[in-house]
């Protein structure tokens, strides 16, 4: 995928998609690709990838969420960031099977927000 496309969101992709298969889970709990128009009913929790004709062509991803679409028009990194913000957000658990990937999302996300700095306007 990298050889075809080296942008920013590509890379930020397939580093998302690698460290689910570091931590020994299935990207298919996770994401499911999809062709334009196909049924999302039996997503509990799943992030739908749809392609481009191309691969040059960005992805558009939805979020899924008990067979209800979310959210839409997305990229991959920004929607497995707002599935985080949804699933807390929610009073959600976490999918069993995708623990440790969203342990580490966790950790990544909610400690780079916490560590962030506010800025805040002088009136």
């Amino acid at each position: 995928m990298l050889l075809e496309d080296d942008s920013v969101e590509r890379r930020r992709e397939v580093a998302i998609c690698c460290l689910v298969v570091y931590l020994r889970e299935k990207e298919e709990d996770l994401f499911k690709e999809q062709l334009d128009g196909g049924d999302i009913a039996n997503g509990v929790m799943k992030i739908v990838v749809t392609r481009g004709a191309t691969t040059s062509d960005p992805a558009s991803t939805r979020i899924v969420i008990e067979g209800t679409e979310v959210l839409e028009d997305l990229d991959v990194p920004r929607a497995c960031a707002l599935l985080m913000g949804l699933i807390y957000a929610l009073n959600v658990s976490y999918p069993k099977e995708l623990k440790n990937t969203f342990e580490v999302f966790q950790k990544i996300f909610l400690s780079w927000m916490v560590r962030k700095p506010v800025r805040r306007s002088c009136l």
